[in-house]
């Protein structure tokens, strides 16, 4: 499924539409240039999950956790990772079993621990522009139009 989107705003409800619609255990491999706009999409996301807090980067912590909402979120950023061998040295697997949802930025460094993930590319079009490409899982298509 593909999205155009012309704000941060627009990128932001796409995010939303899709936390609406997910169940917990699902994990969402964003894939997309520095700068396109994986963090406005995961504060959507927190506010289709029903999460409250402020979302941020989590850059320097590689991971944030966010557990107000109907599903907990734990975003990611793996872009300080070499490998997937790392990933599972900071508990990767203890993530996944707390059946919240796992949203990995920069999940290239890491798919081969991404099996059956939401892939979720964002790419630059322009200053505000994104496309905003949905697929994988065990996502319903349907249910985000």
């Amino acid at each position: 499924m593909e999205f155009l989107t012309h704000s941060p705003k627009q990128t932001e409800e796409v995010g939303a539409l899709l936390g609406k619609n997910l169940t917990p255990g699902a994990v969402i491999a964003y894939r997309g240039d520095l700068g396109a706009g994986k963090t406005a999409f995961t504060r959507g996301l927190a506010r289709g999950l029903g999460c409250g807090e402020q979302v941020t980067s989590p850059t320097y912590t590689i991971v944030n956790e966010y557990l107000s909402g109907r599903i907990p979120l734990f975003h990611f950023d793996m872009y300080r990772l070499r490998s997937s061998d790392d990933l599972w040295g900071i508990g990767w697997d203890d993530y996944l079993d707390r059946g919240g949802v796992c949203a990995v930025e920069w999940s290239e460094n890491v798919a081969d621990a991404l099996e059956d993930a939401i892939t979720v590319t964002i790419e630059k079009l322009g200053e505000d522009s994104r496309r905003i490409t949905i697929e994988g899982g065990d996502l319903d298509a349907s249910a985000l139009l």
